[in-house]
Parts: C-alpha cells; sequence; structure tokens
C-alpha cells in the first residue's frame, strides 16, 4: 500500500487548508486512516482518524470542532479538512493506515503504512 499525501502550504491564521491521502497498491476493506502532525524538535501526535467500515472518526481535543476527516472510497482517498488554523497547527502532516482495523488508535505505531507528509504553515 502506497500513501500520497498532499495539499499542504502556507495560509495565514484563520484560514482553511485542505489535506488529501490518496492509497494505491493493494487494497482493503477494512481498515482506518488516520492523520498524524509533527512539528519541529516535538513528537508525532494524532490529529484525526476515520474507519472505513461505518465511517466512525475520532479527533484530538487540540482540532476538535476545526478538523474534518473524511473518505471518498471510490478514488481511494481520504481528506482532512481544516478550517480556523492556528499558528500552532503548524507541523508536518501525515497520512497513515491500520489495515483490518475496526477501532481507531492514537498509537502511530500500530499503524503499519505511511505516507511521505505535507507540510502545513500558519503564519500569525
Amino acid at each position: 500500500v502506497q500513501l500520497q499525501a498532499s495539499g499542504g502550504g502556507l495560509v495565514q491564521a484563520g484560514g482553511s487548508l485542505r489535506l488529501s491521502c490518496a492509497a494505491s497498491g493493494r487494497t482493503f476493506s477494512t481498515y482506518v486512516m488516520g492523520w498524524f502532525r509533527q512539528a519541529p524538535g516535538k513528537e508525532r501526535e494524532f490529529v484525526a482518524a476515520i474507519t472505513r467500515s461505518g465511517g466512525l472518526t475520532l479527533y484530538a481535543d487540540s482540532v476538535k470542532g476545526r478538523f474534518t476527516i473524511s473518505g471518498d472510497y471510490a478514488k481511494n482517498t481520504v481528506y482532512l479538512q481544516m478550517n480556523s488554523l492556528k499558528a500552532e497547527d503548524t507541523a508536518g502532516y501525515y497520512c497513515a493506515a491500520d489495515v483490518g482495523a475496526l477501532r481507531i488508535s492514537k498509537n502511530t505505531r500500530v499503524y503499519e503504512y505511511w505516507g511521505q507528509g505535507t507540510l502545513v504553515t500558519v503564519s500569525s
């Protein structure tokens, strides 16, 4: 499975961006797709995730109400709509897949596949 993240860029505080994560290669009917982020000097942290079966979602408290994760499974793509961006949202954003999972985990170690990351910079 290959994951390709895109959509990052430079935006002013209060602005919006939509990240995309396109999956290719071997496909699975059951998986969790997650978004994580990592700021310079900090550990990678969970942002949001969605289950392929049922479309259940989970968000980090820091982004709840501002970010929305969704999936277009006909296109094998998961999106992260980010609104009301803050300077503290500045980070590299990574998508990841936990194949075979029915429940969402915030633990980076359970995700088997990772995209290359896309940089989001929010200017204050």
